[in-house]
Formats: structure tokens, sequence, C-alpha cells
């Protein structure tokens, strides 16, 4: 009964938190902004420290700062971790664009679903712990970081320590679209490929050169051929270019490649073939750059166990929670390649992440916000 108090105190009080969440949509805080992530860090800070927090702003000469916030320090055991973002996709003047408003049971706005919501959910519960007298099972640790749309280059070692630290990580990402909990993610890789060859005149000697492009082609081809889809593995050639005009043999071409895995078993083979990879055509030479930049979320028996327990406190609020995988990444990535249990995609349910249609459910704030408290009150 104590997180359908929850529900029934945000669904109270839920017109003040839309309000509060137009605030937080309206400061738009793009990735790499640091001015704008910085000002919006202190609003946040602000607000954690009057639910009770003890809350540290992590400096980041590279971007906007980082927050951690401890709640509940006296409570036994290793903290819950609860992960999530404030930076956002949309460039500054989007949201004149794309103005925050409500439609019905949908709120839209840039940065809305992902994942400003996650913001309120939090304040949410502390609130309501706070109202009802309620201690959590372990001591909290909030970790809202300020990079993670352009791959938590500058937090990644704050998540990983913090993971470390922690019983479990819930990463407050929006859920799949049949409102699933996420329990693995693919690892994602990013390869630079360069081939330098030998400029030539294409007509009056064409066999003093040596073609990149065409060096390129067999490079192409050989990475098509290390996709399995079957398990999981997949490599995309997204983007090429090379050479400077038609009647020159091309001596330099290059090519951008995605690549996606389902177990850091399948990434570290990934990047040994990439990594492996050697020209074919005489006179060229292929370098290979990158790697994965976030590891594989997978399925552990730790994962899998704090998802059960997760579906049976979501039967005690009426929810019957189901997980799934995405290929996309999250800084779940990060705490689970540690080993530590990673629950994800507990956001507020609703769609069009990094498109216009971006929106949230408003309906599902309150059952949420009850779920993330009954989590952190029984786990």
């Amino acid at each position: 009964m104590t997180p359908q108090a929850v529900r029934t105190f945000v669904e109270d009080r839920l017109e003040g938190y839309l309000a509060e969440l137009k605030g937080l949509v309206e400061h738009e805080s793009p990735s790499g902004d640091k001015g704008r992530l910085d000002l919006l860090a202190g609003t946040i800070a602000e607000r954690w420290a009057g639910l009770g927090g003890a809350v540290e702003r992590v400096a980041n000469d590279s971007g906007g700062d980082h927050l951690v916030g401890r709640f509940f320090a006296e409570a036994p055991g290793r903290a819950a971790l609860v992960v999530g973002h404030f930076d956002t996709v949309w460039p500054v003047g989007t949201i004149g664009r794309l103005p925050f408003r409500r439609e019905g049971d949908r709120l839209y706005g840039p940065g809305v679903y992902d994942m400003k919501t996650s913001l309120i959910l939090v304040a949410a519960v502390l609130e309501a712990f706070a109202a009802h007298g309620l201690a959590p099972a372990r001591p909290i640790t909030l970790l809202f970081t300020s990079d993670e749309e352009v791959g938590s280059k500058t937090s990644r070692r704050l998540i990983e320590a913090l993971a470390r630290e922690s019983a479990h990580a819930l990463i407050l990402e929006p859920p799949l679209a049949d409102r699933s909990l996420k329990t693995a993610r693919k690892g994602v890789g990013r390869f630079t490929l360069t081939v330098d060859g030998k400029a030539a005149h294409a007509g009056v000697a064409p066999e003093l050169g040596a073609n990149a492009i065409v060096e390129l082609a067999h490079q192409v081809l050989k990475i098509v051929a290390l996709n399995d889809p079957a398990a999981g593995t997949t490599l995309n050639v997204g983007l090429v270019a090379g050479g400077t005009t038609p009647n020159v043999v091309p001596a330099r071409a290059t090519a951008e490649i995605d690549a996606r895995a389902v177990t850091i078993a399948g990434a570290e083979a990934v990047e040994r073939a990439m990594l492996g990879l050697t020209a074919v055509t005489p006179g060229t030479r292929v370098t290979v750059e990158g790697g994965f930049n976030r590891p594989p979320m997978e399925r552990s028996p730790g994962v899998a166990h704090l998802f059960a327990k997760a579906r049976k406190l979501g039967e005690g609020l009426g929810l019957a929670l189901t997980e799934g995988s995405t290929g996309g990444g999250s800084d779940g990535n990060f705490t689970a390649a540690v080993g530590t249990p990673t629950l994800d995609g507990l956001g507020a349910h609703g769609g069009g992440a990094h498109a216009d249609d971006e929106h949230v459910a408003i309906e599902s704030i309150p059952e949420r916000a009850a779920l993330l408290a009954a989590l952190l009150l029984e786990i």
C-alpha cells in the first residue's frame, strides 16, 4: 500500500509537477553548451538540497557539470544508484519551434521524454517519502549527468565509480514502446577507417598510383562480412569519402562505421577484427581507430533477479511489467558492465525521442513514480 500512497501523493499534486516540468523543458540544455547546462545544474542542485540531499556538483571543464545527490545516508547497506541525464539533443532555439504544450493526455516539448520528466519523478518520490515519513531500504544516490547524449565521455568514470559502490542501478531512461523495462542493451562502437594510397594522373600514368578508393571498397566488403545478425552483431558503414577530382588516382579515402554487439565477448571480437584489418591493394595502407564507447548491457543473473523483484512489486501496483532489449545505448551499459545489477527504462511512457513529436503520457507520471518508490522502499 505504501507505493500506492506515493502514486496518490503525485496525482494530487500533478499540476504543480507539470508546471515544474514546463520550466525544465523551456530551459534548453543541449549537450556541450556549458553555460546553459551549468545554469540548469544549479536549478537541479537547489531542488535536491531542498529535499534534504547532500549535493555534490562535479566540475567538468569540457561541458556541463555533473550532479550527485545523496539521500538517507543513515540507511543500512550500499546505496541504490538512480541514474539520469539533463542534456538533450536539441539545439538552442528549438523551444520556439516546438513549444512545451499539452494536448489531451500528452505533454510535448524538446527533451520532455528524454529525459527531463525523470527529474520530476525523483523529486516527487522524495517529497512523498518526506510527507509520509517513509524510509527506503538503503541509501539513495542520484546521479544526473550532462553528456549522455554525446557518449558520456566526461561522466563515464564517475558513473562506473558510483556503480561499483552501489547495490544496484536504476536507470530513468524511457521504456520500450510497449512500456517494457530494459534488461539488455547492445554495446555501441564507432570506428574510423582511413586508407592512404598514392596520387597519380588518371590518364597519363595511372599505374604509378595506388587507388585508395578501390582499397576502401575491399575493406567495406570485409566489414560487411563481419555482420552476424543471429548473434546480435551488426556493423554499418554509414559514411564514406575520398578522392579529389576524377582525373586523379585518389590518395586517401575514409569510412565511418557504427558497430553494435549484444555481449561483451561479441564487442571484443568486433574490435579485434576491425583493428586487425590490413590492405590488399599494393601501395596502400589501412589505419583503423576507435572502439566500443558503450559496452553491452548483458542480461546477467543479477539483472534478471532485479527485474524479477521489480515485476513482483509491479503486481502490487496493478502493473504487469515486462522486459525487453534494445539496440540503443545508455549509461546503464556502463553500470551493468562493471557488474552492478541494472534495471533500465524506468522513465515515463511516451514516444518521439529525438523527434519533433517527442512527448510523455501524463498518466504515466504517477504510475512510474509509484514504481520507482516501490523499488527504493522494498529492494
